[in-house]
């Protein structure tokens, strides 16, 4: 088994082939963050301030449920964790992963996919979620990434 581990959300697929292409092209395993309730569209309707993605962001402590705590975090020592960019920063049920499981002593990278925004303080954020790791911010992975490209910068991270 890899020590690195490619965990990644994704409401839209995009977020998905990202990660995708990331464990193909390093040669990690690939866990998928599912929420125990999917989001529809409706409910990634940022525009629409009662929609469900909206009130999760508006509240710090809202904690999606995950449908499973099934991945193996022990066995990694790096985890590229990838998500889309929701209000600047990452969506709540990262927090939710985070604190689902024991991350002391891992090195976390983040990536993610956004339409307009980057990562900014999105590590520092995250940081409180998961003590013990060190957390980095990686980078935006939006559309098609070149394989050697991929694996040039997860080895700088």
């Amino acid at each position: 088994m890899s020590k690195t581990l490619v965990a990644f959300f994704s409401a839209s697929g995009v977020t998905k082939r990202a990660a995708q292409q990331l464990s193909s092209a390093i040669g990690a395993d690939l866990y998928e963050i599912k929420p125990a309730v999917a989001y529809t569209k409706a409910d990634l309707n940022w525009m629409d301030k009662h929609s469900r993605s909206t009130v999760e962001m508006n509240d710090p402590a809202s904690r999606p449920a995950l449908a499973d705590t099934d991945a193996d975090i022990g066995a990694y020592d790096r985890i590229f964790l990838g998500f889309p960019i929701w209000w600047y920063t990452a969506p709540t049920i990262i927090r939710t992963f985070l604190e689902s499981y024991d991350f002391a002593g891992k090195t976390i990278v983040l990536f993610a996919t956004s339409g307009g925004s980057g990562l900014g303080k999105t590590a520092e954020a995250l940081a409180s979620s998961c003590p013990g790791a060190v957390i980095k911010n990686g980078k935006l992975l939006n559309g098609r990434q070149s394989e050697s490209d991929l694996r040039q910068w997860a080895e700088t991270v």
